[in-house]
């Protein structure tokens, strides 16, 4: 049996009876995409399919998803991943959790170890951060549920089990799976080519080695970020009360090794500041937050700011206004203000900045700590001095929130509406949330009347995008932006509607949202609509 549940304006997810069903479904899309999709993500029990809306319609997706064969194989198509290589991990197995997975299990320490050690474990997907392979095939007796309060901070290289997983962390990061032990073995390193050291159809067998033995060393740093090429024509960063970040669209096409998409928060700004500039669609530009940026300039160039409207001083006198190109002269100081709307500002100068692309990307994704370090107070911004093309008139300003504004955005109910009252649904459009100051390019976090759940059980782990309104334990939303996890265990009750994202991005705390969905929730349908799909 397969569900299909709408995920906001450009995406799917596809319901599974079980994890074999998935990984079979997901290799028959992989051998054969249909007309449109554009990524998928696959997980314990579903699959995550993004697609172009001017290509393709859920219905029709779905319709093609169903002319497979029974279990969702294409004739032909492979049951499951391609076997890969098989890696011998050494695992020194001193994990906080041990005893209690003992507990847990009704099985010593000893017989924890030597049944993860005896397993043939084989790499499902990968999910939740850069280079982290959800394993499967281990002894059903070590099948244990997370932690009822998640750690806030794992060391990397921590051998972990949860459900019928095992999974190895690559770097120090919250999480609540039970931790075995440790490895030495570096699951991400940006200087191998493909970073991720595990893949879907790889095998994975657990060694179990003495913590004095030989070899056996905390895992390796990762290499620092890549740094811009030299330049003689650059600004210098006099002031940065928060650091400001690359970003440019983000990264595509590497979810199969459990890389987000990331890039600037809101995209319209960063499309108009390149057309201002005469810029390539896409070129990296700073994302400012707040105010008090202030840079000098060593040679001639020519800037704009876009995004949240805010003033532009030069030289201490003279006045601009954003989202219009600003010429300057060698040694001239630019100081750019507090947002009078809005939250993220976004400054560029013509011909780009000269930063190295890390993965094919300039964009600083925060969660995963990936792509060119932040830049604060002392930095260097390296100009590039490319050839740049016609320019556009000056726009206005966009008209952007404030604290205290109360905003409507709508969503796409779904795809896990079901797992609240209908109280609750009702009281997700009904009320007024208030956007707390705990929030961040992850997620937005809100305050209001918390939603109850009609079930409190685990949800197994699968795919999110940006705009994905999820509802933890506590009732109270989270909306993920740009770089919230790939993966989630807390269920997504609806997703803002693409036209809001770049709105959902500029809202400032202290403001208020109001929900409008825009129609019922209810499972796609499959058809075709008299076309191929």
């Amino acid at each position: 049996m397969m569900r299909f549940l709408p995920c906001g304006s450009a995406a799917l997810l596809v319901e599974l009876d079980d994890l074999e069903d998935t990984l079979a479904l997901d290799a028959a899309l992989r051998a054969a995409p249909p007309l449109g999709l554009r990524a998928q993500m696959p997980a314990a029990r579903t699959i995550l399919l993004e697609f172009d809306p001017g290509l393709t319609t859920p219905a029709r997706l779905a319709a093609a998803i169903q002319s497979l064969a029974p279990g969702g194989r294409a004739p032909g198509a492979p049951n499951s991943p391609p076997a890969g290589r098989i890696h011998e991990i050494a695992v020194i197995y001193d994990g906080e959790d041990l005893a209690e997975v003992a507990r847990l299990t009704g099985l010593t320490t000893a017989e924890v170890i030597r049944r993860h050690g005896e397993s043939l474990w084989t790499v499902a997907f990968n999910g939740f951060a850069p280079g982290f392979s959800y394993l499967t095939g281990g002894d059903p007796a070590l099948e244990v549920p997370r932690r009822a309060s998640p750690r806030t901070a794992i060391p990397a290289g921590s051998v972990a089990l949860a459900g019928r997983f095992s999974g190895i962390y690559p770097k120090a990061s919250p999480g609540g799976w039970q931790l075995l032990g440790r490895t030495a073995q570096a699951m991400w390193d940006e200087s191998r080519d493909p970073p991720a050291l595990l893949h879907p159809g790889d095998r994975v067998r657990f060694c179990a080695q003495e913590a004095r033995s030989p070899g056996v060393a905390p895992v390796p740093a990762q290499p620092a970020a890549q740094v811009s090429p030299p330049s003689s024509d650059a600004f210098l960063i006099r002031a940065a009360p928060l650091a400001a970040l690359y970003q440019d669209r983000g990264r595509e096409g590497m979810a199969e090794q459990g890389v987000p998409r990331s890039g600037a928060l809101d995209q319209g700004a960063l499309r108009q500041l390149n057309r201002l500039l005469g810029n390539a669609a896409g070129t990296a530009a700073l994302e400012l937050t707040g105010g008090g940026f202030a840079f000098e300039t060593n040679s001639a160039a020519v800037i704009a700011v876009t995004g949240a409207p805010c003033a532009i001083r030069i030289n201490g006198a003279l006045d601009f206004a954003s989202h219009e190109p600003v010429a300057l002269n060698p040694g001239d100081r630019v100081e750019i203000g507090a947002p009078s709307a809005g939250l993220h500002s976004y400054l560029g100068a013509r011909g780009g900045f000269a930063v190295a692309p890390v993965l094919g990307s300039a964009a600083r994704d925060t969660l995963s700590e990936l792509g060119p370090l932040p830049l604060g107070a002392g930095a260097r911004v390296a100009l590039q001095g490319a050839s740049a093309g016609a320019v556009l008139p000056p726009e206005s300003p966009p008209e952007l929130p404030r604290a205290g504004d109360t905003v409507t955005l709508d969503i796409i109910l779904g795809p896990r509406s079901d797992w609240i009252t209908p109280e609750a649904l009702a009281a997700l459009t009904s009320q007024d949330w208030r956007v707390t100051p705990q929030s961040s390019r992850v997620g937005i976090r809100l305050d209001g009347m918390p939603l109850a759940r009609t079930d409190q059980r685990e949800l197994a782990s699968e795919g999110c995008i940006t705009g994905a309104i999820q509802l933890p334990h506590s009732g109270l939303p989270v909306l993920f932006l740009a770089d919230h996890p790939m993966t989630g265990g807390y269920p997504v009750i609806a997703v803002v509607a693409a036209h809001h994202l770049d709105l959902l991005a500029q809202i400032p705390p202290g403001a208020r949202l109001r929900f409008r969905a825009t129609a019922p929730f209810a499972e796609i349908s499959p058809q075709t609509d008299g076309a191929q799909p």
